[in-house]
């Protein structure tokens, strides 16, 4: 397994879902940063927050820092950290290494490691795993912060139930500290109550529902990134493809853009208090692969969760037959309120080790 990422930071991750514990290690990060140690755990509870959407599982996302950090303060070293698995009901896993579960990674992974991988939870693949990164990516956003870079996102949609994407309103502070503030990201109380009744309508049949994060990164400067290979939009895709669910990347109006023409299209120059900024923002951001200083907007499709306790057909590995399988174990009706956190880590790791590169 390759499990490591970045070029001018790197990350690598590890552990399973039932297994003693997930952690990672995060090397060449500046020394002397500040770490506020609250942003970590509202980062993590963010993504872990109990709700009637979410698993039953009951994890505390306690974290023990191994190294990298003395007096509150980045050494310079790497940064290792352990996260424990505490609430692990293993049993309701028996037999998924026979019966693989449609929608899961179960019996590709058991093709490729020779059936040695840990499936219980979906192993190394399952989305327990995302805990380790969104406590490397909130170390990331604060780093960013103190240049001046925020990064938010926000629940675009659920099921047929959609909001107002950022590029059709102007990203205020207040909006933005708003949003990394929310467990359930919309600043719409009528949106966030049809969006949990459209949630109700699939769980209530033992069924799943998915939706769209939208992603937004303020006060970038122009000029970063490369074109081709090392675009922004190659970089940003490569790892928010690694959060587990994710099966979809849009940079600004993405694929609706093909519905528009040239002209409409294009986001005119204009001076702004003597900056050079456009007037919309159709490209999210980002053209030729290289920030031109509007926000970075890109949304995420996230499918449904594939753990549902309908009957779903399958195969029996040692039998060599059609079967059927029904899943146990506790799991979320929808994950897209616990990806926000997770996606806008991947994105503060990401612009982070852009950074760092210089332009």
């Amino acid at each position: 397994m390759s499990d490591i990422w970045g070029k001018n930071i790197q990350l690598a991750i590890f552990g399973e879902s039932h297994g003693a514990a997930i952690g990672g290690v995060i090397s060449s990060l500046p020394a002397g940063v500040a770490i506020d140690f609250e942003k970590i755990d509202k980062d993590l509870k963010r993504r872990n927050h109990r709700a009637s959407y979410s698993t039953a599982r009951a994890e505390t996302d306690e974290y023990e820092i191994l190294s990298g950090i003395y007096e509150g303060k980045t050494t310079g070293s790497a940064l290792s950290y352990v996260i424990r698995n505490k609430d692990t009901r293993s049993g309701d896993y028996k037999n998924l290494n026979v019966t693989p579960r449609p929608g899961h990674a179960d019996y590709p992974a058991s093709v490729k490691y020779g059936g040695f991988n840990d499936y219980r939870g979906g192993g190394h693949f399952s989305g327990r795993i995302t805990a380790a990164l969104v406590f490397a990516g909130s170390i990331a956003k604060q780093i960013l912060a103190s240049d001046g870079i925020e990064i938010c996102a926000q629940i675009l949609s659920i099921g047929s139930v959609k909001g107002k994407s950022f590029i059709d309103e102007n990203l205020q502070d207040d909006k933005i500290k708003d949003l990394q503030s929310r467990l359930f990201a919309v600043t719409d109380s009528d949106l966030e109550s049809a969006m949990m009744a459209e949630i109700e309508k699939y769980k209530s049949s033992g069924n799943s529902i998915g939706g769209i994060v939208e992603c937004a990164v303020t006060g970038m400067e122009a000029g970063y990134g490369d074109p081709f290979f090392d675009s922004v939009e190659s970089r940003l895709s490569s790892m928010l493809f690694s959060i587990p669910a994710v099966k979809g990347v849009e940079f600004g109006r993405g694929f609706d853009i093909t519905g528009m023409s040239g002209f409409e299209a294009n986001d005119f120059y204009e001076y702004t208090d003597g900056a050079v900024t456009t007037k919309t923002n159709n490209n999210g951001g980002l053209l030729g692969g290289i920030t031109n200083g509007s926000p970075i907007v890109f949304k995420t499709a996230i499918k449904p969760t594939p753990s549902v306790s309908l009957e779903q057909e399958t195969v029996d590995l040692d039998r060599g037959c059609n079967t059927t399988v029904e899943v146990k174990g506790r799991h979320d009706a929808c994950i897209v309120p616990r990806a926000v956190a997770v996606v806008e880590a991947a994105a503060a790791l990401v612009i982070l080790d852009i950074l760092r590169g210089g332009k």
